[in-house]
């Protein structure tokens, strides 16, 4: 914007000043060879009386003493020229007085009546030197100051393109924190009242936003309260049970704990597509790994784990993605049976950023699995959900393959912005 507003004072500027430097420039030329042409007139006008009433000697005597960068030659009525021969040459005399011009620059002449003689001719010749004397320097003066007032003109542009873009800039800026996570950033309302007007609107956007993430995690908190604690009731009145009828509720009430679980971790979840966040995949994979081996060990399930070898860094948050993990573990510890193998893999994309790759070898899911409330055996389907959404938010996807044995899941995180 202030590179636009700059040219655009720039291209008006020039042409103001074209229009009034060409037409300046035109007349000084007019004004140079006017009084070129009026100072060999006043001369012309002095030989007249001479030429008409003299002597022939006289006359050439008075010719001999100029020296002021003109020539004036004189064709006596007998066609002898006195002094160089002019442009007239062996013509008749003109009637009156007559003005030719040549390259090298003008010629008067005037015709002068010696009685029965018959008629004499004055010529004075002015050099095209004499014709320009002075405009050069004038024009050189005249594009100087074009050039000053030019260069005047944009430095002036420039200061107030400078005053209304510097705080549409703060504006961009202040926007880009709050894309970025910080929500503490605010404008400096500034410049023209509409730009004022942008960034208190900005102000108290952000000013909301802030409030409806305190509102959304104090209502997370809140269900968090109020479910568990039914859910410990009832998982006590289920183990009050017969052993028979027990060991089946307690499979629903723990898949229904998970649910209820999964759920407050999205509600608690913050979106951070396109942010700031950004962790080392490979640590917090060999985190999560770490984590559940244990329960691997106890179910005696073989791991397999195949990390990169150096730091693999992603864009997102080490709890988004260590959430993203523990659901894809968990999904596997949940629908497959105790001793499956599993395989985890963390290897770098072509284009930065890495692929997270959790492999079983039970029953295998769905091809709708990864859609929300469809995973199937007995789940909300919401940990597949959170794993895609945690890649899809990094700018990457959720691959799923299940061949017919075993289930491959591949999550494509993106890399951090630079």
């Amino acid at each position: 914007m202030r590179r636009q507003i700059t040219l655009l004072v720039a291209a008006t500027t020039s042409i103001v000043l074209l229009a009034f430097l060409l037409p300046a420039a035109a007349l000084v030329a007019r004004v140079a060879e006017s009084r070129a042409l009026d100072a060999a007139q006043a001369q012309l006008q002095v030989f007249i009386p001479s030429v008409g009433l003299d002597e022939r000697d006289e006359v050439a005597a008075d010719l001999v003493g100029i020296q002021d960068g003109r020539t004036v030659a004189v064709r006596w009525s007998d066609g002898q020229w006195l002094g160089a021969a002019g442009v007239l040459g062996d013509d008749p005399a003109p009637s009156g007085a007559q003005e030719r011009a040549t390259e090298e620059g003008r010629y008067l002449l005037q015709p002068v009546r010696r009685g029965e003689e018959g008629t004499a001719v004055i010529e004075v010749f002015v050099p095209q030197s004499e014709l320009r004397a002075g405009v050069t320097r004038t024009w050189l003066v005249l594009a100087g100051l074009g050039a000053a007032l030019l260069v005047l003109a944009m430095l002036i542009a420039d200061r107030l393109a400078r005053s209304l873009t510097r705080p549409v800039t703060d504006l961009a800026t202040t926007a880009h924190r709050l894309g970025s996570g910080d929500l503490s950033a605010r404008a400096t309302p500034a410049g023209p009242p509409e730009v004022r007007e942008v960034g208190a609107a900005v102000n108290r956007l952000a000013g909301r936003i802030g409030e409806l993430l305190v509102a959304e995690r104090e209502a997370a908190a809140d269900l968090a309260h109020r479910l568990r604690t039914p859910l410990t009731a009832l998982r006590l009145d289920v183990e009050a049970l017969p052993p028979t009828e027990r060991e089946r509720l307690l499979g629903d009430v723990d898949a229904l704990s998970r649910g209820v679980d999964e759920v407050i971790s999205e509600a608690r979840r913050t979106v951070r597509e396109g942010l700031g966040a950004g962790c080392d995949a490979v640590a917090v994979v060999d985190a999560r790994v770490r984590f559940w081996a244990v329960l691997a060990e106890e179910e005696q399930r073989a791991v397999t784990v195949d990390l990169a070898a150096g730091p693999l860094p992603v864009r997102v948050a080490a709890t988004d993605l260590g959430a993203a993990v523990d659901a894809l573990l968990g999904n596997v510890f949940a629908h497959t049976p105790e001793g499956t193998g599993l395989r985890v893999a963390v290897r770098p994309r072509p284009d930065g950023g890495a692929a997270v790759t959790v492999a079983d070898d039970g029953p295998g899911l769905d091809a709708d699995a990864v859609d929300r409330g469809h995973s199937g055996g007995g789940s909300t389907g919401l940990g597949l959900d959170i794993a895609r959404r945690t890649a899809e938010g990094s700018g990457g996807a959720l691959r799923l393959s299940s061949p017919g044995q075993g289930t491959e899941v591949t999550l494509e995180l993106g890399a951090p912005a630079s």
